[in-house]
């Protein structure tokens, strides 16, 4: 697959490169884009919340009625669930929601995700990304350049760019990453990727099988 560079000015450059067709010309595997992403979202869960059960509230332990004869329910004290203040019945308890993925699903997830937004026609490839200064006005030109103003976007350099990230770092759907850090989650959310022709050859090295 063949696509123009562009600089950031929106401009093409007249060059051209090709993209490997072993990352970005396979079958999109859906279900292991869907497994990484999962992973993903539940090794961002903290997992510390907490409901007081019966036996850990603070409330008195004497039996409130007598067990017969009032033709209603036995109570047993106030710490009981039913009870306005009792603990909570099955509440939720800390735990670890991380859980692992093969090595080669990752990648292949990575890979898929990147096949399917260049088969989409969702991959802008520019030639370079820099800014003297950090200066959010400088991304948005550059956004309004391309068209992007208005999408989701996620750029991908190769290495990081202080003020490339601080430039994008408060514009409303955009994201700025590195190729060695991109996941599979932040492919899928974007709407376009913005990906410098140093990065495609940091991803092509790093997901090649």
């Amino acid at each position: 697959m063949e696509l123009s560079v562009y600089n950031i000015a929106g401009k093409d450059t007249g060059k051209k490169i090709t993209l490997s067709d072993e990352i970005f010309g396979i079958v999109p595997n859906e279900h292991v884009v869907y497994l990484d992403v999962k992973q993903y979202l539940a090794n961002q869960r903290q997992g510390t919340h907490k409901a007081k059960e019966r036996a850990e509230v603070s409330r008195s332990t004497r039996k409130i009625k007598k067990q017969k004869g009032t033709g209603g329910a036995r109570a047993g004290s106030a710490k009981s669930p039913l009870m306005k203040g009792g603990g909570r019945i099955f509440g939720p308890r800390p735990r670890d929601y991380h859980f692992k993925l093969n090595k080669k699903v990752k990648i292949l997830a990575r890979q898929s995700a990147l096949a399917a937004k260049a088969q989409s026609g969702d991959i802008a490839i520019l030639d370079s990304v820099s800014f003297a200064t950090p200066q959010t006005k400088a991304y948005l030109a550059m956004l309004k350049a391309l068209q992007l103003d208005n999408i989701r976007t996620l750029l991908i350099t190769q290495d990081v760019d202080k003020n490339v990230v601080l430039s994008g770092r408060n514009v409303p759907k955009t994201k700025v990453t590195t190729a060695g850090d991109v996941n599979t989650y932040d492919l899928v959310n974007a709407g376009k990727l913005l990906i410098t022709t140093a990065a495609i050859e940091k991803i092509e090295s790093s997901f090649s099988n």
